[in-house]
């Protein structure tokens, strides 16, 4: 059976329970039951277990959080069609209006966020950034990390966090291979201000991107007398700023005590390759050449079985008289091996020799029918990341014929802070979000392989040229323009973003199939999906009567520093269980319902809490961005807990204080 049809097989399979999803499930339908009860509407009561139903998706990871979205909304719709039956007298949204977050300000504003992001990326800036930082920093930790933490930081103020992380990725492995500094000391400030830099501006996270658009649709539903003003690109930038500093701070000041000093973290990005495998492993890597003898017992045996069973890794292969095999679409693991056959291998040396006089294989001292291609300079050791996204995630290397699909021989898998290699059967382990891959490679398929977005690429310093250094100027022209029309004219936000968009991809910064790769569709359609629930939630009257019982548990007359204090640990925790964007979209609609009855009480402040302390995130690497630096660093959930949970609270803290000093 072809990969192709293997990868449609495992999409195709339905998803698995286990027994905590089960009790779960149990105990979400048992309460959905419950709150019917109780509840003053029938709709409300729909609303209230679509509400249940969606937490219980995103918790438990029943589907992807994108999947489990659309299929709310496509529940949503169904109301239409069912509404006798459910006891409505019509459906929970109308559908002539279920689709409308697709076309709403907030998604067409993250999707050219993204292009814009990958523009700039595409000229090389980071590298430009990398040196930079370390011309300025030197090889001092307590210089490097403020530079590079303040610079993600207001990176991601104007493109995605994840993407301003992944970006900085690479960045960070040459700064730690040039440096001697190991990068989990590195990456985790630089992951945490990704995050706190997204609350900088109103570009910066989805939360807050899609902000606006809630206010707008909660207006709605409110008198004239009530209706909300939306938030300036800036409104927010004091506190983001104040958020950013205090991560810094907490670094420079506490890192020395939170920050681990892995001994997995060096980079591939070194000029030894090899030597990087060795220091990683503990095993001495060495690329050889052998050549199948006439009576050798590896004849007629595939590359799989030989691999498999004796601990060796064939990353080029030639039959005698034939062509040399090297890269994608070449080395499959079904090939047979035949005498006279030569194969480049990668593996222990003592370990290899005690096989060649097993098998009756001869290792040549040299490099011979490989020494082209498997020159330091065509090819050699990288390092790449499974981003969160990524469609390889629940699939292993055997699953995907990585080898031969994408140019990538797998000698190496980090999780968890733990490394595995060769011989523990890492081609058969599914591939986690985080995972640090370590493999063989041409630097052609590498270069490829930066374009996928099913990979983060983390090696650097390999032979290549720039993608397209001569279009810097054009590229930051056009985010300049995209700057100035959100600034200075009234013109709609998307509107904006998009021109800059649209000008990368006329001045050939970017052409159409890269501006259509860097956009994260699983984000546009978790974030289009949930907009209809939100607006039921809002049309109903849920949110006012959930509103209205937590006020009464509060008491009659309850502080509104406390009920803003309590919304923003309500969704401090919703955003560890769930997205940001789903959290976002459950609290905004309650949070101003709240706010609309306590006297004094700014509804539009309160769902700004709401937005912001979505990003309060670090406790445990559920975020994306703490999925993405967790493997390249070797840290452990532990470690996240140790920095983060002191972080969380000086979020909350510097937040509400900053809030309660901006917005009186």
């Amino acid at each position: 059976m072809t990969a192709m049809a293997d990868e449609e097989m495992t999409v195709a399979l339905p998803p698995k329970f286990s027994i905590k999803q089960m009790v779960a499930a149990a105990v979400f339908f048992a309460a959905a039951l419950g709150l019917s009860q109780i509840v003053p509407s029938i709709e409300i009561a729909w609303v209230t277990g679509l509400l249940l139903l969606t937490i219980y998706l995103f918790a438990f990871e029943i589907v992807g959080v994108d999947v489990a979205a659309v299929s709310v909304m496509v529940l949503i719709g169904l109301t239409s069609l069912f509404a006798p039956y459910m006891g409505l007298e019509k459906g929970l949204v109308d559908t002539s209006h279920l689709f409308d977050g697709f076309a709403s300000n907030a998604v067409i504003s993250i999707i050219a966020v993204m292009i814009i992001g990958a523009g700039l990326d595409k000229t090389g800036l980071m590298s430009k950034v990398a040196a930079f930082i370390l011309k300025v920093g030197g090889t001092s930790e307590t210089r490097i990390i403020p530079i590079i933490s303040s610079t993600v930081g207001i990176i991601s103020s104007f493109m995605q966090n994840v993407g301003a992380a992944a970006l900085f990725l690479p960045v960070v492995s040459r700064i730690s291979a040039r440096s001697g500094l190991p990068m989990s000391r590195l990456l985790m400030p630089m992951g945490f201000c990704a995050i706190l830099g997204g609350t900088v501006t109103m570009v910066g996270s989805s939360p807050l991107i899609l902000l606006n658009d809630l206010i707008l649709a909660s207006n709605q539903a409110l008198p004239a007398d009530q209706q909300m003003e939306t938030w300036g690109l800036f409104s927010v930038t004091p506190v983001g700023l104040a958020l950013v500093v205090t991560g810094i701070l907490y670094f420079i000041i506490a890192g020395r005590f939170v920050l681990p000093a892995t001994a997995a973290e060096s980079s591939t990005s070194g000029s030894d390759p090899l030597k990087y495998i060795q220091e990683v492993y503990g095993v001495g890597y060495a690329l050889s050449e052998l050549v199948v003898a006439d009576e050798s017992q590896f004849i007629g045996h595939t590359l799989d079985e030989i691999e498999s069973t004796h601990r060796l890794r064939i990353v080029a292969s030639k039959q005698q008289g034939g062509e040399l095999h090297f890269g994608p679409g070449s080395v499959a693991r079904d090939t047979e091996i035949t005498a006279g056959m030569v194969l480049g291998i990668i593996s222990e040396p003592t370990h290899l020799k005690k096989i060649a006089e097993e098998f009756k294989l001869r290792i040549r001292n040299e490099l011979r029918t490989f020494s082209e291609l498997l020159a330091a300079t065509k090819a050699g050791v990288a390092e790449v990341v499974i981003p969160p996204g990524s469609s390889l995630i629940t699939k292993s290397a055997r699953d995907v014929w990585m080898r031969k699909t994408y140019g990538l021989a797998l000698i190496g898998l980090h999780r968890n802070g733990e490394t595995k290699r060769e011989g523990d059967d890492i081609r058969n382990m599914p591939f986690e979000a985080g995972d640090t891959l370590v493999v063989h490679t041409s630097w052609d398929a590498l270069q490829r392989i930066e374009k996928d977005r099913d990979f983060v690429v983390v090696t650097t310093e390999y032979p290549r040229e720039e993608a397209r250094p001569q279009k810097l100027v054009p590229a930051l022209v056009f985010f300049g323009i995209a700057l100035s029309l959100v600034l200075f004219t009234d013109l709609r936000l998307s509107v904006a973003l998009l021109t800059g968009a649209v000008g990368m991809i006329l001045s050939g910064v970017l052409k159409v199939e890269e501006a259509y790769e860097a956009v994260s569709w699983k984000t546009v359609f978790l974030l289009a999906s949930l907009i209809p629930l939100g607006v039921a939630v809002e049309t109903s009257g849920t949110a006012k009567w959930i509103a209205e019982q937590t006020l009464s548990v509060m008491g009659h007359e309850p502080n509104v520093i406390t009920v803003q204090a309590v919304i923003a640990v309500l969704a401090t925790f919703f955003t560890l269980v769930m997205s940001n964007v789903g959290a976002t979209v459950l609290l905004v609609p309650l949070a101003v319902n709240m706010a609309l009855q306590i006297p004094g009480a700014n509804p539009a402040v309160f769902a700004l809490t709401v937005a912001i302390a979505t990003s309060n995130s670090f406790l445990i690497p559920t975020h994306q961005v703490n999925a993405l630096i967790m493997g390249p660093a070797g840290y452990r959930v532990p470690d996240f807990m140790k920095a983060g949970g002191i972080m969380t609270i000086l979020f909350l803290v510097v937040m509400m204080a900053m809030m309660s000093v901006v917005f009186p």
